[in-house]
């Protein structure tokens, strides 16, 4: 089954669901554009810490994987997918459209 992409305003509708379970927001940036941008109670592991630390995050839960653009949360995904979890997204574009779409004051690098 491939990785889910999720839209930036669907992610924002489904936070404000209160009915919906919250997803593990898992940021893998580098921690300097973590600081720049992230969204709020993020966790975050740099993707190059995946293979190494995603036993911190729950197999069970909904995870969604943040990067700038897509790619490298594409990456991670497509990883923990093979590590057996099973509710995956992709946040489409990454932080660069959730900025651009959802939080315009959100900076933009």
């Amino acid at each position: 089954m491939p990785v889910k992409n999720i839209a930036p305003t669907a992610l924002s509708a489904w936070l404000k669901d209160a009915a919906r379970g919250r997803p593990v927001l898992l940021d893998v940036r580098e921690p300097w554009e973590f600081q720049a941008a992230s969204l709020e109670n993020s966790k975050h592991i740099p993707l190059r810490e995946i293979p190494a630390r995603f036993g911190e995050l729950e197999a069970e839960a909904d995870v969604v994987v943040i990067c700038h653009h897509g790619g490298r949360s594409m990456q991670a995904a497509l990883f923990l997918e093979r590590q057996g979890f099973a509710g995956v997204h992709n946040l489409a574009g990454g932080i660069d459209a959730w900025a651009r779409q959802v939080d315009t004051a959100m900076p933009v690098y």
